[in-house]
Parts: C-alpha cells; structure tokens; sequence
C-alpha cells in the first residue's frame, strides 16, 4: 500500500531549526547547524541593550581597585552579556586579586575575548563533569563551586558584587547573603521583547504549514515572550501545531517552564552548541526512524492480512484477491452501487480493518449456500435459468453485505480513533497540570524559605533600628539639654568676627547684617536673660544705624576714572600748536580821520600802513611761558615713565581710601596733582577734568569715628558667667 504523497517530500527536506537567542549573539551555532544538515532561521526572542545610566555600574566596578580589607573580593557576572556591557564601563585593567565567578563555557569564553583567563586571573566556573555524567551550569552549580573555592565561612563578611541584566532570579544572591557575604547588585544591561518584523512572521507561518522544524529555547524569558507573541500573531490551529513541535532547551529550569507554558514534546540538551546540535540531530533522526518503521509495519500487516483473507474457508483464491483489491482502492474507483453518504478510507489501519470484515463476511456467504440439485434433461433449461438468477442475487446480497461490513468496520474505526485520541489529550492535560502542581508547590517552598530568611532579616533590621533610636533620643536629649549653650556661643562667635571687621574695615554694613543674624537666632531661645541680651544687641545696631557713612565706592570710581585717561593727557612739552595766520584790521577812511585829528592826509595814511604792518607780524608769532623747566627738558619716551607714576600714585590712594587710611590717600592725591600741574597741560580740558577728580576725592573726609560693639559682648560674657 502507498505511503501519502506529502511524506517523502517532508522527509526528503533539510530540517529548520529556529534559533531564538538575541540578535548577533547565534554566529557560532549557526554554522554549527549549517554543518549538520539543518536549515537556521534566527526568530530573537529577546534583545539586549545597554542601560540609559551607566553610573551606577561605573561606581561599582570602580570598588574593583580599593584596598583588599575593603574592597570587593569576588564579581559574578551572570551572563556573557554581563561580561561584555561590564568590560566596556571599566576604565583600567581588571584587577588581578579580585576573583571573577562565571555560570557557563559562553561567560568564560567572553572573558577571554577582554583577556582575562586563568591561570594569570582567578576564575570560578562549575567544574566540568564526566562524559557519562551532564554539567548542570546553573547558579545553584556556580554556588558550589564558589563555596568549594572559599571553602566553609570564607565567604563571611567579604563584597560580592553580582553584574547582571535588570531584573533576574535572586536565588544566587540570597545564597550569598546566607553564607555571610555582603552582596551587591548592578545592572550591566537591560532585556526587552522584539517585535518580529513581517518577513520573520511569514516564515513562521510557512514553518507551521506543514515544514519538519524544531524550536530552540535558550531562556525560561524567552518561553514567556514566545507566548505572548504566539497570542497576538498566531491562529488557534498555528498555536497547537506550535505546542506540538519539538523544542529543544539547554536547561531543566526552561525546559519545565515551557512545559508549563504548553509544550509536549521537550528535549534536555545541556549548555553549550555542541550539545545543543547533538541533540537536534539525535532528534531529528529518532523522528526518521519513527516514520520508517510505522510504513515497514503497515505494509507487513497489509500483506499478512490478505494472506489470511485468501485461505479463509469456502473462498477461492479469486474471490479473496478482488475483496483485498475492492477494499484497498480509493473511494472513487469503487462502483457506483457504492451508497453516497459513505465515507472514504483516511487511514492505511481503515483499510485493513474492512479487509478483515470483507473477509469473514465473504465466508460466512460460502457457508450458506446450499448444495446442487441432480441434473435431468427435462428441467435443464429452468434450471439454467433459476441458476443465473440465483446467482445474480447471491452476488447482489454478497455485494451488500461486504459493502456493510466495511461501513460499520469504518464507522467502529473512526470510533476508537476519537476515543483515544480523548484519552491522549485527557491525558496530556492531567500530565500539564500535575507538572503545574508539581511547579507550584516547588514554587511555594521556595518561596515560604525565602519569606522566612526574609523574616529573620526583618527581625535583625528591626533590632538594629530600635537600637540607633534609642541612640538618636539620647543624643536629640542631650543636644537639647545644651541648645541655649550652643546657641550662646555661637552668637558670641557672629558677634565677635563682626567688631574686628567693624574695627579694621570700618564696614558698616557688614556689622548690621551680623547683629541681625544674632537676633534672629536668639528669637528662638526663651528666658529673661535672653530679651537682656537682644536689648543690648537692638542698641548697638540703633548706633550703627545713626553712624555716618562715606561714599567709598563712589570715591573709588571717581579715581579709576582719573587712572583711565592718564595715558591720553597732553604733557607740557607736547601740547600743540595752532599754525598763526596774519591778519589785520581793514584800513579806516583817512579823509575823515585827517578832519578829525587836524593832521596831514599823507600822514594819516602812512600811520594806518604801519600799524598794520605791526599788527600782521604780532599775529605770526606765539608765546607761551612755562615755569617748570624739567617739563621741557624731559625726552620724549620718559613721557612713559611719567605717566606710570601718576598712575601708581593715583592706585595707591586708591587702596588707601578702601582700607580707610587718611594719611595715605592725601599724601598719594598730593603727589598726584603736583605732578599733573608740573608735567602736563594745564590749559589742556582733559588736564583740569582729571585734575577736579582728584580735588573732589581729595576734599571727601574719611575721619568718621566707628562705633563699637561692646554692649551686646559684654551681655553675652555676663550670661556665660551666670550672672
């Protein structure tokens, strides 16, 4: 009997692997898969990103290089993505005497690629086991070998700092915590589900239409995100023939959360590629095997029963090999006396089935028929006649009654089919929910055992803060007691600092603001002596209110200014000279001049030219007189060293006037004008504007008598007496 024509296609195609590790992260077992014969289609489950603030793990690795009593003495780094997002943070080498605990060969592997590897670094790995045994590489494996490393109580009171992804178990933590170590925890990178693009979901689709594949699931998070995305995008049938696929994980823990999350045909592989291909291709090859062997049985039982069917009782052999081939044809070659409503054969065990019933309705027909009648030659021909009816009828009935048989056979079948397949998916779900109870009560004691640690931490903490309360009502009593004390002392400090500024600067202002931040921290204070004391501090500030103040900014400006234009004032040897033009008066009428003065017309004429021959030379010649002989003997380049000492004259008065010194700032300003009214212009403007300055400074009066500050010190030294 033929197989059906979608199996040797299905078996001829290589078989698709779909690898759901993240994105960049498959290379090495991608090739791997190629090599054995299998078709890799990268579906990621989840993505790896670094964290948005790298602060935190930069200030926990930056503990790496503290001295040993103090410093971190052990790093696990949960994951090969730890490794790589930690190595990039770091800015030195990684320490030599820090020991680093990894979960499996893929950590391992990616601290070689940073250069780290023993026997230069400690590395502690969960030991590899023997080749008839599997390694668990977990963190219960990894606790092991920590503790073994340490050895008991080594890890009491030493920094474990766990590198990890945001969130995780916290089974290798609390581990830690209980074996005494003080634990750390950063986060190195952040893990969020993908969103498969279109292309990835067709070839899903395509996968569960009908192709051989098989899922690898390499986090219990990535059986969680698989279904949640199988609920949004798939189909209910797409769903089941999903959960039916073969699924291979390399680790108890995912393969029983995909148990949980439906999956019935779960295969352990162990951690690492290698084992991870092994096992696809022990299962795919166990699959083969399967299929070949049901064909070679469906075929030997075929031929077995038609073997039986031919040596029935009373059937010829003609008669049992047309049963065998009318039950083995399909529907549509039967004869159309076949009813309509019957259904066709689906299945190679329906056709044996009918065979069978074929065969025992054919003898039980034989068995019936009764014997021939002698044969006379006067009832020869009626016999004939009655022979072929009889014969038509009987193979009519037998026709029938084959025709039955196989229904009900069919029918009976199709029955049992569904029965079983009820009872196999009964059985599947009570398989699913004794693996959920089994989970759930795993779950409940491991988590009551963490809420009783979690209990005796509480207690501990609760203990420890009533303790430090207890401390911090202590000291807020003392405090209290000793509040006016400090509150005195530090008033008679403000006071204090304020008279010698006040003494030495004369500033006014600055005091006021102290008196003033004096009173208002004795505001909060209570007592008689107290309002004393705020009375003697109200009458010095009265005093300082009513004490004139001086304009010493205004001074100082006044003084930068002049300093300012030092470099553009004109000295006296170089002020300029206007060019002399002549010029003289138009001449008079000298007809009526001569009338007046009873003189000569020809005199009168010769006295206008002369004058104004006298008066056009005068206006060519200028005369300017210069007291100060030194003016006019200095070069041209000591005009330079001549400004710079007024200019230093001019500063010295300058921090003479801040610092109030009288003397000073007139000696300074005396010096300045002299040597304005010696070496420069003094018809210039801008000479006399500079020279006005300095008057006007000059002529404001410093000698402003400052007041003290000895009533308020002399009431806070009677309090601290107790008087």
């Amino acid at each position: 009997m033929a197989s059906p024509p979608s199996q040797p296609q299905a078996l001829n195609q290589r078989p698709a692997v779909v690898v759901t590790r993240p994105p960049g992260q498959s290379a090495a077992l991608l090739a791997r898969l190629v090599e054995a014969g299998f078709e890799p289609i990268e579906f990621p489950l989840i993505d790896i990103n670094p964290i948005a603030d790298t602060a935190p793990l930069r200030a926990a690795l930056g503990e790496l290089y503290a001295p040993a009593p103090l410093g971190l003495a052990l790093v696990v780094f949960v994951s090969p993505n730890a490794v790589d997002h930690a190595f990039a943070a770091l800015d030195s080498a990684w320490p030599a005497h820090v020991a680093i605990g990894v979960v499996g060969p893929g950590s391992v592997a990616a601290l070689l690629r940073q250069g780290v590897s023993a026997p230069a670094y400690n590395v502690i790995s969960p030991a590899v086991a023997d080749a008839a045994e599997d390694t668990r590489y977990d963190s219960e494996a990894l606790f092991a070998a920590i503790n073994a490393h340490f050895g008991p109580g080594g890890l009491k009171d030493k920094r474990v700092l766990i590198v990890r992804g945001d969130g995780g178990r916290e089974w290798l933590a609390d581990a830690l915590s209980e074996a005494g170590a003080e634990v750390e925890k950063v986060a190195a990178y952040r893990r969020f589900v993908p969103e498969p693009s279109m292309r990835d979901w067709e070839r899903i689709h395509a996968l569960l239409a009908g192709v051989p594949h098989a899922w690898l699931l390499t986090s219990s998070e990535g059986v969680r995100n698989l279904d949640e995305l199988v609920r949004e995008h798939l189909t209910a049938d797409e769903t089941a023939t999903l959960k039916h696929a073969p699924l291979v994980a390399p680790h108890p823990r995912i393969a029983e959360a995909a148990r949980r999350a439906g999956f019935d045909r779960i295969t352990v592989s162990g951690a690492g590629d290698e084992r991870i291909v092994h096992a696809l291709g022990a299962l795919f090859a166990t699959t083969a095997g399967a299929a070949s062997k049901t064909n070679t049985n469906t075929n030997t039982r075929t031929n077995e029963e038609a073997k039986a069917v031919a040596q029935a009782p009373g059937v010829s052999p003609a008669t049992s090999f047309s049963q065998t081939n009318k039950e083995s044809t399909p529907m549509d070659s039967r004869p159309a006396s076949t009813p309509a409503h019957q259904p066709a054969p689906s299945r190679m065990t329906d056709s044996i089935d009918t065979s069978r019933t074929a065969a025992s309705s054919t003898s039980g027909a034989g068995a019936s028929i009764p014997p021939n009648t002698p044969f006379t030659p006067y009832e020869s021909q009626n016999k004939e006649r009655r022979g072929g009816a009889g014969t038509a009828l009987l193979w009519l009935v037998l026709v029938i009654a084959v025709v039955a048989a196989g229904a009900g056979g069919f029918v009976l079948n199709r029955k049992f089919d569904h029965r079983d397949a009820q009872f196999a998916q009964r059985l599947e779900a009570n398989d699913a929910q004794a693996a959920d109870l089994r989970a759930q009560a795993e779950q409940a004691a491991s988590s009551v055992k963490a809420l009783d640690t979690q209990i005796i931490q509480f207690q501990g903490k609760l203990s420890d803060a009533n303790a430090q309360n207890q401390a911090l009502q202590q000291q807020y009593q003392d405090l209290a007691s000793n509040r006016d004390d400090w509150t005195m002392a530090e008033v008679e400090q403000i006071l204090s600092s304020a008279s010698q500024q006040l003494q030495l600067t004369g500033n006014v202002q600055l005091a006021l603001f102290a008196l003033q931040s004096a009173d208002t921290r004795l505001a909060a204070a209570t007592g008689p002596q107290i309002v004393t004391i705020r009375k003697a501090i109200a009458q010095d500030m009265d005093k300082l209110h009513a004490t004139p103040t001086t304009d010493l900014t205004g001074l100082a400006i006044k003084l930068d200014t002049a300093i300012d234009q030092i470099d553009r004032l004109p000295l006296a040897g170089e002020a300029p000279i206007v060019p002399s033009t002549a010029h003289a008066s138009a001449p008079g009428d000298t007809a009526a001049i001569a009338a007046a003065t009873n003189q000569p017309r020809w005199k009168v004429w010769l006295q206008q030219i002369a004058g104004g021959i006298g008066t056009q030379l005068s206006s060519l010649v200028t005369v300017r007189r210069i007291d100060n002989a030194d003016a006019m003997l200095a070069a041209p380049d000591q005009g330079y060293f001549v400004r710079e000492n007024v200019k230093l004259r001019l500063l010295s008065a300058r921090l003479s006037l801040l610092s109030r010194s009288e003397p000073l700032l007139k000696s300074d300003l005396h010096a300045a004008d002299t040597a304005l009214g010696r070496y420069f212009d003094p018809s210039s403007p801008q000479v006399k504007s500079v020279r006005d300055l300095v008057h006007q400074v000059d002529a404001a009066s410093l000698a402003v008598t400052v007041p003290d500050l000895n009533a308020s010190l002399a009431a806070i030294h009677q309090f601290k007496r107790g008087g």
